[in-house]
């Protein structure tokens, strides 16, 4: 099992609040809401690869 760390960007903001562990093969990406600490409210985050 291939598992990898990717970090959850915020869309509104662009920053990159959250880091989770997700299995990486033959998965879409991830899209969630998520707390925003700068905008103090629920905001959508999606995936992106941190290098």
């Amino acid at each position: 099992m291939a598992r990898e760390f990717v970090w959850l960007e915020c869309m509104e903001t662009g920053l990159r609040n959250y880091r989770v562990n997700k299995e990486t093969r033959g998965t879409e990406r991830l899209e969630l809401k998520k707390y925003n600490k700068k905008l103090r409210k629920h905001t959508a985050h999606k995936e992106s690869r941190k290098k």
